[in-house]
């Protein structure tokens, strides 16, 4: 069952956002509209088939990881505004 347009009006105002009578009467067209495509998609023969998780099952595109030597640690702690040892410190966010 498809709330009514008096419905999405109450849920609207329970929720505090401002629904004119105009948006609450597309709101129920289109919600009506969904039902109907999932009931059609409901009706889909899937018998036989594998369940997915992704369109796209491959395989994963990115690069082996592998250690890298990086000898310019000094140069980057130099230009940091603020650093101690060999970390950058950065504000505290919390």
């Amino acid at each position: 069952m498809v709330p009514s347009q008096d419905e999405w009006s109450l849920t609207a105002e329970l929720a505090r956002l401002e629904l004119d009578e105009g948006e609450a009467v597309r709101l129920a067209s289109e919600a009506e509209r969904m039902k109907e495509l999932f009931l059609t998609m409901s009706q889909a023969n899937v018998e036989g088939l594998e369940p997915t998780t992704h369109a796209f099952a491959g395989d994963n595109r990115v690069r082996p990881d592998s250690a890298v030597s990086f000898d310019n640690t000094d140069r980057f702690l130099d230009a940091a505004p603020e650093a101690e040892d060999e970390f950058i410190l950065i504000p505290n966010v919390l």
